[in-house]
């Protein structure tokens, strides 16, 4: 009788340090995500921003172009007018 108390203490440890593994495992692939999904947002909101600087950028040098007349570019050495 003593014996089968021992066994069933040692399957009911067994059990707990199963469950103590796998829910260690759970915490660690969780924080794993977590800075993943954190480490994107930052990238994500990172490349917004930029994208709204160029935008400006791009803006304002769409107005200069506007202004400039048309230049000829078929002039160079590589078109062969002769």
């Amino acid at each position: 009788m003593k014996s089968l108390s021992n066994l069933h203490i040692f399957l009911i440890k067994t059990h707990f340090l199963h469950q103590k593994a796998t829910v260690f495992t759970l915490i660690v692939v969780l924080i794993f995500f977590g800075v993943l999904l954190c480490l994107g947002v930052r990238k994500s909101h990172k490349l917004k921003k930029e994208n709204k600087r160029l935008e400006a950028l791009n803006t304002a040098s769409s107005e200069d172009d506007d202004d400039k007349p048309y230049k000829d570019f078929r002039q160079g050495h590589l078109y062969d007018n002769k």
